[in-house]
């Protein structure tokens, strides 16, 4: 099998596995909404499930992908298992020993956390969020495991089982949610309720890392956990992993940040940006970090090869991500109104929530594109050992989307309607903007390196003029649709929206990308 057929499958599979887990990661937000809409419970859920997230993208997923992988894989590449086998079983020691500290510290710590951050908040949901975050810091902790699972799978080329164990994590929560409310009795008693999925998410971190160990196992062999001390590899990797870790804490610091100043506007601001959220990370997660971790494990072994296949790989890496990303930006510019009415709107979640998260997404929906392309741009920079690059670009983008959040903020919360406001929309403005900098600067400074390797401009109008077809037809099947049942105007919508995108886009030269 070719590297490119090998490319294509990985991040067909690393798609399809990320699609599935949040198809059901849809399902518990609706489930979520039902419940509990933009309530005080909802925001303490999302400032409680922020603050573990920090660890969890510390020292897990894409940090520990891009520090391990390209060591691990060059081992295996040089037929190097011994060395290999030892240096897996140092990352798992180091991050045992670092993550089951932190999550114990911040269990310990949550009353004096949540008093620090969200000392304005009332008694009740400053308790309440010190209860949830109890169990969210050592879920955090299973999930830094999982991370280090999914750097040994992908870089044997297993990738779906990996992006697929986040579903149990879902289902655990939505048994949680309706088991919850149907056999404890708990529907009104929203607190309670909130507190059960607190229990669900810990059960569910474990058995997604759970689910992974029939995949695991056959790569075990050799690994002893350490600490790294002496074995090759662990130097390179962690010289690697600081700066990661600053970039990636940096992005953290900044999502924190917003979290604190979204706390300081109208009531609602916090739970209305995390429901936005969940529809803005979809196409990253999908398009942009699915197709980055397929290609880091291929890029990591082609960098002592000539520049121009290196940059080929990017480019139509980049192309690939931008098929679907462009057209999500658009649909959710456009249609984001349908389509947050179509999964949220149900129980306590109204009419105003979805035009208020709507204008919140539309706004994250602009730097899509170029969020995702990042994402690619920087496994080619960490495949070439330099963590230093995506850092300075992360620390750009930051200061850039703090500063211009601020400022849009303030008077954006003057506006909306029914108690709810469009203040967190400034922040996300902000963000957007810092998201295409950080990208330009990221292209700019690989073109130093390995020479042009960005989507071919033709290629973009064909599909910018794709997605606006499918705009057309999907604004025309919102209008003919009946107005009364949310989720069949967003069906009425999304579907000729997705069926003329690919149909305009196969004719005018840009077939679905499936296989390379």
């Amino acid at each position: 099998m070719t590297r490119r057929a090998s490319g294509g499958r990985a991040a067909l599979s690393v798609g399809a596995g990320i699609f599935i887990s949040r198809l059901f990661g849809f399902v518990r937000e609706r489930v979520f909404a039902h419940y509990f809409g933009a309530s005080y419970v909802a925001e303490a859920w999302f400032a409680a499930l922020k603050l573990p997230n920090v660890i969890r993208n510390l020292l897990g997923e894409g940090t520990l992908s891009a520090s391990m992988i390209p060591v691990y894989a060059e081992f295996l590449e040089e037929g190097r298992d011994e060395d290999a086998a030892r240096f897996a079983g140092a990352a798992l020691g180091i991050l045992v020993t670092v993550a089951g500290g932190l999550a114990l510290l911040g269990a310990l710590l949550a009353p004096q956390i949540v008093d620090l951050l969200f000392g304005a908040w009332n008694d009740e949901t400053r308790g309440l969020t010190t209860t949830l975050i109890r169990f969210l810091f050592p879920m955090a902790g299973l999930f830094v495991i999982s991370a280090w699972s999914l750097g040994i799978l992908n870089s044997h080329r297993t990738f779906f089982i990996t992006y697929v164990a986040p579903v149990l994590w879902n289902v655990s929560m939505i048994t949680a949610m309706i088991g919850g409310a149907m056999y404890l009795g708990l529907r009104d008693d929203p607190a309670a309720l909130v507190v059960a999925l607190g229990w669900g998410a810990l059960i569910g971190g474990g058995l997604t890392l759970l689910i992974q160990l029939p995949w695991l196992l056959p790569h075990l062999r050799g690994v002893r956990p350490s600490l790294g001390r002496g074995v090759a590899g662990v130097r390179e990797a962690v010289r690697s992993f600081v700066p990661i870790v600053a970039a990636r804490g940096v992005m953290n610091i900044s999502s924190a940040i917003d979290l604190l100043l979204a706390a300081r506007l109208t009531p609602g601001a916090v739970a209305v940006m995390g429901f936005a959220q969940t529809f803005s990370n979809l196409p990253i997660a999908l398009f942009g970090t699915g197709v980055a971790a397929a290609e880091l494990p291929e890029m990591s072994r082609m960098r002592r090869e000539a520049t121009e296949v290196l940059a080929d790989r990017v480019r139509s890496s980049t192309e690939r991500a931008l098929w679907f990303l462009i057209p999500s930006a658009l649909g959710y510019l456009a249609l984001g109104d349908v389509i947050v009415a179509g999964l949220y709107q149900t129980g306590a979640f109204g009419t105003a929530e979805s035009l208020i998260t709507w204008g919140v997404l539309a706004a994250y929906a602009v730097g899509l594109p170029a969020s995702a392309s990042s994402r690619v741009l920087s496994s080619a920079f960490y495949a070439l050992r330099d963590t230093k690059t995506p850092a300075r670009a992360a620390y750009m983008r930051v200061g850039v989307s703090i500063a211009l959040g601020v400022s849009l903020m303030i008077p954006m919360d003057r506006l909306g309607f029914e108690g709810l406001r469009l203040g967190a929309a400034g922040l996300a403005g902000g963000s957007a903007v810092g998201a295409w900098l950080e990208y330009a600067y990221l292209r700019r400074s690989l073109a130093a390196s390995i020479g042009a390797h960005g989507p071919r401009s033709a290629r973009l109008l064909r599909l910018v003029l794709a997605g606006s077809l499918a705009v057309v037809a999907g604004v025309a099947g919102q209008l003919l649709a009946p107005s009364a049942q949310p989720v069949l105007v967003a069906l009425a919508a999304l579907v000729p929206f997705g069926v003329v995108y690919i149909g305009a886009a196969h004719v005018l030269g840009q077939p679905l990308p499936l296989r390379r």
